[in-house]
Formats: C-alpha cells, sequence, structure tokens
C-alpha cells in the first residue's frame, strides 16, 4: 500500500497508487475493451492506472509521481500485464506535469508527456474528455477499471478487472469525508453494492457515457468494500482549463 500524507488519515483515507491494484466487486474485462487504459509502471510492476487523452498524453493522479522510487513507464494496449503481449506499447515519460497546487488530496491529478506519441490502432485509443465543467448527477451509471487486488489486502490480478458503479451527491461525499471532501474538484460513488476501486487504481478513470469524468483518487483503506463510504475521484471537468492550457504548451 502506498504511503499516507496526510497524518490524521492515516487509519481512513488511502490513496490507491501502489505497487498492488485492483477492482473490487467485477468481473474480468473483454479483453482490449478499454483501449484507452494505462498502465504505470516501474521495472515491469504496475504501480497506477491512467487514461490516454491524446497520442502523447496520458492523464493520472499526482500522489503517483509522489510515491515513484524510479522513472514511470506508460505501457498502453494492455489487457494481462504479466505477459509481453504483441498489442503493448511501452513508452518513456519525457515530462510529468504534477497540478501546480497538488498538495494530497486537493488537486491530485497529474498530465504525463510521452517521449514518443502512441500509435493508435483499435488496441490503443485516447479518450474523449468533458468540454467543459457542470453538474454530474447522482446515480448515474459509470465504470472503472484497473489492474489487479479484488480485496483489501490480496494479491493483485494481472488482468484488466472492470466494474459499474453509481455516481453519489456531494452530500453522500460530504458526509463521511468532511472537510477532506472538496465537492468543486471531487465527485464519489457510492459503495452500496461493494463495487469500485482498491489499492493501486489511483490515476484509472471513472467513465460515463463514454466520456473520462473522474480520476481514481481516494477510499477507505482497510476494506475497499465497506459500504459506508463513498470513493472519491478527481472531477475531470473542473480541471479542464489547466488541461487544456498544459496540452496546449
Amino acid at each position: 500500500m502506498c504511503l499516507l500524507y496526510l497524518v490524521v488519515l492515516v487509519q481512513l483515507l488511502a490513496t490507491s497508487g501502489a505497487s498492488q491494484s485492483g477492482i473490487v466487486g467485477g468481473n474480468e474485462a473483454k479483453p482490449h475493451s478499454r483501449p484507452y487504459m494505462a498502465s504505470l509502471q516501474t521495472r515491469g510492476s504496475h504501480t497506477c492506472g491512467g487514461v490516454l487523452i491524446r497520442k502523447d498524453f496520458v492523464l493520472t493522479s499526482a500522489h503517483c509521481l509522489m510515491t515513484r522510487q524510479e522513472p514511470l513507464m506508460v505501457v498502453l494496449g494492455a489487457h494481462n500485464i504479466s505477459k509481453k503481449e504483441k498489442t503493448q506499447q511501452h513508452i518513456p515519460i519525457q515530462k510529468y506535469y504534477p497540478h501546480p497546487k497538488y498538495k494530497y488530496p486537493q488537486n491530485d491529478i497529474m498530465l504525463l508527456k510521452l517521449k514518443t506519441k502512441a500509435k493508435l490502432n483499435k488496441f490503443v485509443k485516447h479518450i474523449g474528455l468533458p468540454k467543459k465543467n457542470g453538474k454530474t448527477p447522482a446515480n448515474m451509471k459509470c465504470s472503472v477499471a484497473g489492474w489487479g487486488m479484488v480485496e483489501s489486502e490480496t494479491s493483485a490480478s494481472d488482468v484488466l478487472m472492470e466494474t459499474t458503479v453509481k455516481t453519489g451527491s456531494n452530500s453522500d461525499c460530504e458526509q463521511v469525508w468532511e472537510q477532506h471532501f472538496n465537492s468543486s474538484q471531487m465527485m464519489c460513488t457510492l459503495t452500496d453494492a461493494g463495487k469500485g476501486f482498491c489499492q493501486g487504481d489511483s490515476g484509472g478513470p471513472l467513465v460515463c457515457k463514454s466520456k473520462a469524468q473522474g480520476i481514481v483518487a481516494f477510499n477507505y483503506a482497510p476494506n475497499c468494500k465497506d459500504t459506508r463510504y463513498p470513493h472519491v475521484y478527481m472531477k475531470i471537468p473542473f480541471f479542464m482549463p489547466w488541461i487544456k492550457e498544459m496540452l496546449n504548451e
């Protein structure tokens, strides 16, 4: 499990980017059905998720940079990350762009500029982003995917897992996470069905209506399935002005 940056939250809140990963309450995804998914790796081991938003840029969590011991490698076109699949593209990172106001858990978002552009094909595609900031209604069906841990404190899965989740209201999130939840830049999904992300899925996208709406941020560390604790994501629409500025640099 990755380092925790706020002592007051050590027993409750965990970032989900670590040497392990996973989706709880889900199933194995159809191979290459999510061609925008990225695995961020060090020495061949998955550390965080990410999402390809342009041929040369991946969007992920800022804390994935803070926990790395070595440079990250972006792996695209993967399904089983334990194998050297012919569909995979391994691309080094040219530059890291953590949000300038990042202070965990606020503004926990980062762009990665790839050293070489991804070769787009049926196995590797970028995903669309929201055009502007707006309200995400509660009870909207979305999906989240990642590689690995299907229960807290268990071994990781090598294949991409996915699950369907429902968005919660701001009051759902604020009631539990109190001052740690910033409704302007965060959104949450409910865990009443025992579904969501687990350790290691940070940076992966929350996809709603074929658009990436959120980036996996944090949940309840001791039990990813605990129905009392909504899972929290950075709200991509809020960060669109900054994302566009970085993409046009």
